[in-house]
């Protein structure tokens, strides 16, 4: 199909919403990790089940929010879901108890998958075209990581002005009033790129209508279930992810094996945070100048061997050299994979009308660890505590990595011949 261009700045949009959305429920506590511990009075198993509630429900949202992907312009679902999300972020920062904290995360669960993120994947193979998905998928990726370093950075900003004492002194009624400056400053943002979404992310209306399709048959979703790129994406998607939520615990992982303190800790995560949009792009460019298919197995090689230097002990709170070096070795394979996963959609034959059914029935599984991986690394944490600990959990990242890169290489072998297709 010889689709119309969108203007660039139609990308800019989906990338300051994809990862704005996101903000509330997983980079706050990506980046403040010990901070919300402490806060929520949460330790690490119930802060997993937290994260278990959203996946449940998101389990849900992104079967049926696929095939509403496929009916509706994506502005419009986007534009919802960011509203409704930043206004769960008025409850969050009440600090409620656990019960409403898991019932928030649910509600957090609908409004960002069921609303927004087959939408999103959707709205970002429609800028890419027939030649640039690595480049449209590898900025959208990057591009969110730098809107969550962004975040990142204002969120520490924001919480070190409200702390009065010294860091490693300060109490817990203290820490709990600067990260309510931080929840609200983070939800008031979210809520006016909702407002920029829904008046400025508009498509030419040629394209819009045929992207958009009137009823989703069953005979549509056979089609798409018959497609062997869809079985195998969601494996691939289900071991990068494990890899992706690992990266949860470095804030935590340089608290206690580093020794660093709250805001060392937090600047970590925002570091990682910094290190996405670098690798996102660059693998983008590359990607589509070569296959697509060849670096995503690549990535996951890449992302193995960093996961056997934090499992081997190796890294210790006298090695910070080399504690970086292993950060930037999972990140770059983990950020590279999460940055490819989509962009081999049209290289598997998935026809771009029914992107959002196909992202939603492979992100039924794709996306299962947002059920498991948080109580996985909350057991392992907290049954073996300390280095031992996040040595477990490096060693489960391991074992993805090796499965992820064993069902790229299949999807490779399928797909080598339709290079010139793709």
């Amino acid at each position: 199909m010889n689709q119309p261009k969108t203007p660039w700045y139609f990308l800019f949009l989906v990338i300051l919403a994809g990862e704005s959305v996101f903000i509330l429920p997983f980079v706050l506590s990506r980046i403040f990790r010990p901070t919300v511990l402490e806060v929520f009075n949460l330790d690490n198993v119930q802060l997993g089940a937290c994260f278990s509630i959203y996946g449940i429900v998101a389990l849900i949202s992104y079967l049926f929010g696929g095939a509403l992907a496929d009916k509706f312009p994506p502005r419009k679902l986007i534009a919802v879901a960011l509203w409704m999300t930043s206004l769960g972020g008025l409850v969050y920062a009440t600090f409620p108890n656990y019960l409403i904290l898991k019932t928030l995360y649910g509600y957090w669960g609908f409004t960002t998958i069921f609303l927004f993120w087959a939408p999103m994947i959707k709205a970002t193979r429609v800028w890419g075209g027939i030649s640039s998905q690595g480049k449209a998928f590898g900025f959208l990726d990057g591009g969110r990581g730098l809107v969550g370093a962004l975040f990142g950075t204002l969120g520490v900003l924001i919480f070190s002005l409200f702390i009065t004492s010294e860091i490693s002194e300060a109490t817990s009624t203290e820490s709990r009033a600067a990260f309510r400056y931080v929840i609200l400053v983070s939800a008031g943002i979210v809520a006016f790129v909702g407002i920029l979404v829904w008046f400025f992310m508009k498509m030419n209306h040629k394209l819009e209508k045929e992207i958009v399709v009137e009823k989703i048959t069953i005979s549509q979703v056979r089609e798409v279930l018959r497609l062997p790129s869809v079985w195998l994406l969601m494996i691939i998607i289900l071991s990068a992810y494990v890899g992706y939520k690992i990266t949860d615990i470095f804030s935590l992982y340089a608290q206690d094996v580093m020794l660093y303190d709250q805001i060392q800790s937090a600047q970590i995560g925002t570091f990682l945070l910094f290190l996405r949009p670098l690798i996102g792009v660059l693998i983008g460019i590359l990607a589509d100048r070569t296959q697509t298919t060849f670096w995503l197995i690549v990535s996951f090689i890449i992302s193995f061997f960093g996961a056997l230097l934090f499992a081997s002990g190796l890294i210790s709170n006298s090695t910070t050299a080399l504690f970086f070096i292993s950060i930037l070795i999972v990140a770059t394979g983990v950020y590279a994979a999460r940055s490819l996963y989509f962009a081999v959609m049209q290289k598997g034959k998935i026809p771009l009308v029914l992107t959002g059914t196909a992202v939603g029935i492979i992100s039924l599984i794709g996306y299962t660890p947002d059920i498991f991986a948080g109580p996985a690394m909350g057991y392992l944490l907290e049954n073996s505590p300390g280095e031992e600990g996040h040595q477990h959990v490096f060693w489960m990242l391991a074992l993805f990595s090796l499965i992820g890169s064993l069902a790229s290489w299949y999807y490779y072998k399928l797909y080598k011949t339709e290079k010139q297709l793709s």
